[in-house]
């Protein structure tokens, strides 16, 4: 069983593998949790995001059309032909590769479900790279550090919100599923984590420079998040407007953002 801790053991010992903190690997040892996320993936199109050793990847291809994995890490890549062998397995950065094409050249139709366990240190990044560039509609199954996930769960506005949560509310809807804690993982981390669900839309009806616009405002606005927005932003867009100055990022609502855009 692959959430065996001996399992694992026995594998990093037959592959030479030694868990490497730079790229976040710690794997799940508890059997209840990766079932639960692959409910979301049951007769659906999977591509995963870093198969470890395949402990969520052997649930996916239960459950799932076809499973394709992109896997940065190439230490991992004979472990995961052994352990998930119906799988197919891509040795790449999933920053690095075209998600659409790798779509269109995998999967004939049908929904897309992308799953994955997220280091702290990527999240965002790879967050970002499937809102910007997946042009269909599709469900994102993240387990995240539970921090993190409160803060893309946040209500907007509010304190706990940042500008990742007004991003992943322009592309989507995002709802908690679960936490996990921290004893579920092996090596155990120092933090909790939590599988939240983003199902993707197209809501908001912006025109190109719109939109460009409302990304850098939030950005600007949130990288000085504890300043007023007139220090941020700007008198002279916000003179234009009823919204007060003296307001911060975390105050302002989406369709404020969007009057600021087009202003």
């Amino acid at each position: 069983m692959l959430t065996n801790i001996s399992t694992i053991k026995k594998l990093c010992q037959k592959y030479g593998f030694n868990f490497s903190k730079g790229l976040g690997q710690n794997f799940l040892i508890n059997p209840s949790v990766c079932p639960k996320m692959a409910e979301f993936a049951t007769n659906k199109n999977v591509i995963e995001v870093g198969g470890g050793f395949g402990i969520l990847t052997a649930e996916l291809v239960k459950v799932a059309k076809k499973v394709v994995c992109v896997e940065i890490d190439k230490k991992l890549l004979p472990v995961l032909a052994e352990t998930v062998p119906s799988a197919k397995i891509i040795n790449a950065d999933i920053l690095k590769i075209d998600i659409n094409k790798l779509i269109a050249d995998e999967f004939d139709g049908g929904e897309v479900v992308v799953c994955a366990n997220l280091p702290y240190y990527i999240a965002t990044p790879i967050i970002m790279h499937f809102l910007e560039n997946i042009s269909q509609n599709c469900q994102l199954i993240f387990m995240l550090q539970k921090e993190m996930a409160a803060r893309l769960t946040a209500t907007i506005p509010s304190r706990e919100c940042g500008a990742i949560t007004y991003a992943i509310n322009y592309y989507g809807e995002i709802k908690k599923l679960f936490d996990v804690s921290r004893g579920s993982f092996y090596p155990s981390p120092n933090v909790d984590s939590t599988v939240v669900k983003i199902s993707m839309h197209k809501k908001y009806v912006l025109s190109t420079r719109e939109e460009s616009r409302f990304f850098e405002l939030v950005k600007k606005a949130f990288s000085q998040r504890r300043k007023q927005i007139a220090n941020t932003i700007g008198r002279e867009i916000l003179d234009k407007t009823n919204i007060s100055p003296t307001l911060r990022a975390e105050n302002l609502s989406m369709e404020d953002f969007f009057l600021l855009a087009r202003i």
